[in-house]
C-alpha cells in the first residue's frame, strides 16, 4: 500500500463557516463535491500559497455532535489500508458503509483514543 496524499481535515456540521475562516487565513477552495454517498457528504478541498491542502467535509450524520479533526490520507489500495486500520482498533464510524461516487471510496476510520484518518482512494 502507497500512501499518495496526507493532510489534515475537519469533518463539521458547518463547512460554510469554516471554509470563511480558512479563505480569511490565506486558503481557497480548489474544489468541491456535494451529495456523495448515502451520507449525502458535501466534500472541499483548499490549498494556501505554500502548498498547504486542508479538506473539510460536511456529512449527514445525527452522531457528529462536534467538529472531527482528522488526516486526510488517500492510498493506492483502499482494502488494504481498511484491514490495517481494522487490525489496529479503528472502526468505521459509517458502520459498514462506504462514501462511493465513483471516482473515489471513502470511510472515516476513528481510532479507539479519538483521532481519525479519512480513508481514501481515487479510482483511476
Amino acid at each position: 500500500m502507497k500512501i499518495t496524499t496526507f493532510n489534515p481535515q475537519i469533518i463539521t456540521k458547518d463547512a460554510g463557516s469554516l471554509v470563511e475562516l480558512f479563505e480569511k487565513l490565506g486558503f481557497s477552495k480548489r474544489h468541491k463535491k456535494e451529495g456523495l454517498g448515502e451520507m449525502d457528504v458535501t466534500g472541499i478541498r483548499m490549498k494556501d500559497e505554500n502548498g498547504f491542502y486542508l479538506d473539510i467535509s460536511q456529512p449527514d450524520l445525527d452522531i457528529l455532535d462536534r467538529d472531527l479533526i482528522a488526516i486526510r490520507m488517500n492510498v493506492d489500495d483502499f482494502d488494504e489500508a481498511y484491514k490495517l486500520l481494522i487490525d489496529h482498533g479503528f472502526k468505521n464510524i459509517y458502520g459498514d458503509k462506504f462514501i462511493e461516487d465513483g471516482s473515489s471510496k471513502a470511510a472515516v476510520m476513528l481510532s479507539s483514543t479519538g483521532f481519525a484518518i479519512n480513508l481514501v482512494q481515487h479510482i483511476k
